[in-house]
């Protein structure tokens, strides 16, 4: 966020058509145009899919967070030690350099390029903000208070970090600017091919807004009920409506731009994760989850019977032993969710359950959430019949919304956890804000406190921004993992 923001931008390089937008410019002395601003925009949107999607040790640890996964040789991450590959310094370089640092300067050159005109650069900042704001709610999850007003501005070595509640508020008032600026200008030009999520389509971007509004509005119901329902409302009648209205981002088939998980998982030639005894087990064997064959692979045997096993979450293990992950997220151009209809309908549960008026029942809701994450999981395989899996899945009485333990928290909660399978971050702010499923601790791990409520500042900001780190910290009560992201009241 204080280095240099002149960044890598993959896409220009795999764009032919840029060529004919740079044709007539004088590379030598570029002025407004030379790179088209739309192009920082892809760049932002592979490093923002790459940082919920990814798995690799440096940084990305929700599904161990989580216990979809656990690791096998080294298990210095699923015992969280965040510090030995400096995980807390590693997502946030690629939140605010890779994601925020790409899409600041993609609204500097739109903004400044007197070629656009005027609904197109409407609609194009929009989306850029759009993105922003769901890279800034990533952060704040992660850590809590954060630079921000401050932030992004290369002169300011020491940027104040700002109150994460306060910054939510912000974000909320941002998609609101978005969503009425999107609507204003729908039969104007985007972003078009430089957008990888919807390919400019404005209306898709609109679903989207609203969609992430409605997330951001439930995450902090338990601090303002009252502003929650409203914006709640607000967002409720013009979120996704299928699971083809998903924020998501296929790769490609070869390098730079493949799935992250396929780097982890077959391109690195290494066997780091299986899956755990707490899902395996306890939740997908037990209820015939028709997801199970997708998510994991059967573990080896020499005779004809198909078993899938979970290891115990957190020590080293044998990896021919368990189940490991599926072989759809390990092809190239599995795609990374940003946003799905599945959790959309997930949210629109919980506010049934709390009273909010939705336009359906909690149980009604709960029931589209769950059919239309066996029907994306078994479509995108291509297995199995989501018309025959899903209901006689929501049939078992320990999966049916009226029968199935607990209040509307552990209900929801499971069934999400279940279903975030590809959105591990989101899937770790879930499981703290629902607090389902009970996860515990291993025996022995680098933090006493047990599983990790958010990442403490990375070294970087203690050696070049102490005061205001430190500031922060004393805000928040202590930069330690065990201290607790605002919304998460509970």
């Amino acid at each position: 966020m204080k280095k240099s923001l002149i960044l890598a931008i993959p896409a220009l390089l795999l764009a032919s058509s840029c060529a004919d937008t740079l044709s007539n410019v004088d590379l030598k002395n570029p002025g407004q145009g030379a790179v088209p601003g739309v192009y920082f925009v892809t760049s932002a949107e592979r490093s923002l899919a790459r940082s919920l999607s990814s798995t690799n040790q440096n940084g990305y640890i929700s599904r161990l967070l989580v216990q979809y996964w656990t690791e096998t040789t080294y298990n210095d991450e699923a015992t969280y030690n965040l510090a030995n590959r400096t995980i807390p310094d590693n997502v946030w370089t690629a939140y605010y350099q890779g994601a925020l640092g790409n899409l600041n300067e993609a609204k500097r050159l739109i903004s400044g390029n007197p070629l656009i005109d005027a609904g197109t650069k409407a609609n194009q900042l929009a989306c850029v903000d759009v993105l922003a704001v769901h890279a800034w709610h990533n952060l704040v999850d992660t850590f809590g208070n954060v630079p921000y007003t401050q932030a992004l501005d290369i002169n300011n070595k020491t940027p104040v970090y700002d109150d994460a509640a306060t910054i939510y508020t912000d974000l909320l008032k941002r998609l609101d600017a978005d969503i009425a600026a999107l609507k204003a200008n729908t039969s104007a030009g985007s972003l078009g091919s430089a957008d990888l999520i919807y390919n400019g389509d404005i209306p898709s971007w609109i679903k989207y807004a609203n969609s992430l509004k409605l997330r951001l509005a439930m995450t902090t119901y338990d601090v303002d009920p009252a502003r929650a329902t409203t914006l709640v409302q607000q967002a409720a009648p013009n979120v996704f409506q299928s699971n083809s209205d998903a924020a998501q981002l296929a790769f490609q088939t070869t390098n730079p731009n493949t799935n992250p998980l396929y780097e982890d998982l077959v391109q690195s030639g290494r066997y780091d994760y299986v899956g755990t005894n707490v899902f395996i087990q306890n939740q997908l064997l037990p209820t015939k989850d028709p997801r199970l064959p997708i998510y994991f692979q059967p573990v080896g045997r020499t005779d004809t019977v198909t078993y899938y096993a979970g290891a115990p979450y957190g020590p080293a293990t044998n990896y021919s032993l368990w189940s490991n992950p599926g072989v759809v997220l390990r092809k190239p151009t599995f795609p990374a969710m940003f946003l799905s209809y599945y959790e959309v309908q997930f949210l629109l549960a919980e506010a049934a359950a709390r009273g909010i008026s939705v336009g359906g029942s909690a149980s009604d809701l709960y029931n589209n959430a769950v059919t239309a994450s066996i029907t994306y999981w078994e479509n995108i395989a291509g297995v199995g019949n989501p018309s025959v899996d899903a209901p006689a899945y929501l049939a078992q009485p320990s999966v049916t919304y009226s029968s199935a333990t607990g209040n509307f928290k552990q209900k929801i909660g499971i069934q999400k956890w279940i279903a975030l399978y590809n959105q591990p971050t989101q899937a770790w702010t879930e499981w703290r804000r629902l607090d389902y499923p009970k996860l515990q601790a291993p025996a022995v791990t680098y933090q006493s406190s047990g599983i990790p409520l958010r990442y403490f500042y990375p070294n970087s900001e203690q050696n070049l921004n102490n005061a205001n780190r430190q500031a922060a910290a004393t805000a928040i009560g202590g930069d330690v993992v065990s201290t607790k992201i605002f919304w998460d009241k509970y």
